[in-house]
């Protein structure tokens, strides 16, 4: 990856456009829940994205491997697809958006008693 890419964010594009095109590979079951991950994923995402695409890749290779097996995707994922995906992003150390500003508020107080203190 060099500037530019980096930069511009091109990579990411043509790297999810990869992702699209595996997933139109999968049985329309399982399309539908890569779609429905995508939607539950979305929270743990940073401004560029850059963090949430190596759970994307592992997610979408677990859907080709259960299906490749021919193992319904209550048997790869479970009935919960939301509990899955965040089961996921936690394991992966993502943070969603409640987390990050519950961080940001818990400093900000910090800094404010400090000042009232000292």
């Amino acid at each position: 990856m060099n500037f530019w890419e980096t930069i511009t964010g091109s990579d990411l594009t043509r790297e999810y456009k990869a992702f699209e095109a595996r997933a139109e590979a999968l049985p329309a079951e399982y399309q539908a829940a890569w779609e429905e991950i995508k939607i539950h994923l979305s929270p743990y995402s940073d401004v560029t994205g850059r963090r949430l695409m190596p759970i994307l890749d592992g997610a979408l290779g677990l859907l080709e491997e259960t299906a490749s097996d021919g193992q319904s995707l209550h048997e790869a994922l479970g009935g919960d697809i939301k509990g899955f995906c965040a089961a996921i992003a936690g394991e992966e150390g993502a943070k969603n958006y409640r987390d990050k500003w519950r961080d940001q508020l818990n400093k900000n107080v910090a800094r404010k008693l400090g000042r009232l203190g000292g």
